[in-house]
């Protein structure tokens, strides 16, 4: 595909990344492995950007720089923003409860402040974690107040701000307390407030109904995704941008656009395990980076800024493909000069279908958590707790891997032969699952 925007240094040395990159793209989007669009700009200036794949596969409309994807849960350093716009406004603080803001609160969630929400150290239950809350009902439309009511009878994980645990519940408590200290919905606060300061005109809240131009249809695999109203995931994941919106976004927060300076420090004070207001503060490449990723039923994101070096690497897909961070993380080290080689093809073998069977059922990967292993003919699919399903294909009779997932999965066996368990690769983690 044609590259869509590149502006070159004037050094000729910066000629061997932007070819890397093209070269790394090209392998990495072989057989459709991924398929959005990227971008790497220094200093507010583009590197490399390119479209791949198509938004609409239907009509063939190929993805550029101007695709509109689902954020996912990126959209919550945009929630981070406005709370803190709200506390300069004086229509909040950060160390008020949450119970100011939402009305009929539980005796538990009282010790709970606005930065325990932010940080992720409420305790509150994860409401994309049950099936029944969540999976189940993506198709109906779902207040902040609303999504939030379904876990009220839901014990804390742990006692307020003893520990980290990711929750997409307390930015959804956040939409709705953005709702109740503005007097606007979270999405038209934040239209308004934080996507028109920082000039984002191709960003905003999805909205099915709505015709929205350049927008990029959600696939898993070779399917559609299924519909999900986008009131449900709210302020914890419902934006959609372009890669160029996002890196005015970037500039933005070099600036005091959207926040006085010592607010805008205040985005990236990790607390913890490493987790700031709506970013992930951490170290890559030996450099410390500004990072989050995103995951909504067809499409997976990631950002990262590197503030040292001002640079920012994006790749937004319109394929569940959680490879993406890999992407995001390999292009961020060419251009920081680091080797990287490009992702390999894998080739597929092919087992017969009472093998294929004999995976099929679920595993338990954590206490909240299973793989679940299913069969479509000679297809298998992995699909973990709150989660898309994936296809997996089999390279030996236990080795299956992801095309579009940066993960593999080896399966256990007894000595009669039986499938006891599997074990996850990713990220350089070793995960095992035994069978239900």
């Amino acid at each position: 595909m044609k590259l869509i925007t590149i502006l070159l240094c004037v050094a000729a040395s910066a000629q061997t990344p932007l070819q890397k990159a093209m070269d790394y793209m090209a392998a990495a989007t072989k057989d459709g492995a991924f398929m959005g669009s990227v971008l790497v700009a220094r200093d507010g200036k583009v590197l490399f950007s390119n479209g791949y794949g198509f938004a609409n596969m239907e009509h063939n409309v190929p993805n550029t720089v101007d695709t509109k994807f689902r954020l996912g849960s990126i959209t919550k350093q945009f929630a981070a923003v406005a709370v803190l716009q709200l506390e300069e406004q004086g229509k909040l603080n950060v160390k008020d409860p949450m119970c100011n803001y939402i009305p009929d609160c539980p005796d538990t969630w009282k010790p709970i402040t606005i930065h325990h929400l932010l940080t992720h150290t409420s305790g509150l239950f994860n409401y994309t974690n049950d099936p029944e809350v969540y999976a189940k009902k993506i198709m109906l439309p779902s207040s902040q107040l609303e999504s939030l009511g379904k876990i009220r009878n839901r014990p804390l994980r742990f006692s307020v701000g003893e520990k980290f645990e990711y929750s997409n519940s307390g930015y959804i408590a956040l939409g709705a307390i953005i709702e109740k200290a503005s007097g606007m919905t979270w999405d038209g606060y934040i239209k308004k407030s934080v996507l028109a300061a920082a000039d984002m005109r191709d960003s905003g809240a999805d909205d099915h109904a709505a015709v929205i131009k350049n927008r990029a249809v959600g696939y898993m695999g070779e399917k559609n995704a299924p519909y999900h109203d986008m009131t449900v995931p709210g302020a914890a994941g419902a934006l959609y941008s372009t890669v160029q919106d996002l890196l005015r976004w970037d500039q933005a927060l070099f600036s005091e656009k959207l926040l006085k300076k010592q607010n805008i420090e205040r985005l990236f004070q990790p607390e913890k395990a490493k987790y700031a207001y709506g970013w992930l503060v951490d170290k890559q490449h030996g450099r410390t980076v500004y990072m989050h990723g995103g995951g909504i039923h067809g499409f997976s994101t990631t950002i990262s800024r590197f503030p040292d070096e001002k640079l920012l690497v994006v790749a937004l897909s319109n394929n569940s493909a959680r490879a993406t961070g890999k992407i995001g993380t390999d292009l961020a080290g060419i251009f920081c000069g680091v080797d990287v080689k490009p992702p390999t093809s894998r080739t597929a073998i092919t087992l017969p279908a009472e093998a294929l069977e004999s995976f099929v059922g679920k595993y338990q990967l954590a206490p909240t958590a299973t793989i679940t292993i299913a069969r479509d003919g000679a297809q298998l699919t992995a699909q973990l707790t709150g989660q898309d399903a994936f296809p997996i294909f089999p390279e030996s009779k236990n080795s299956f891997f992801f095309r579009v997932v940066d993960a593999q999965l080896t399966f256990d066996f007894d000595a009669a032969g039986k499938v006891t368990g599997l074990t996850l690769h990713q990220n350089g983690r070793n995960m095992p699952a035994k069978r239900q």
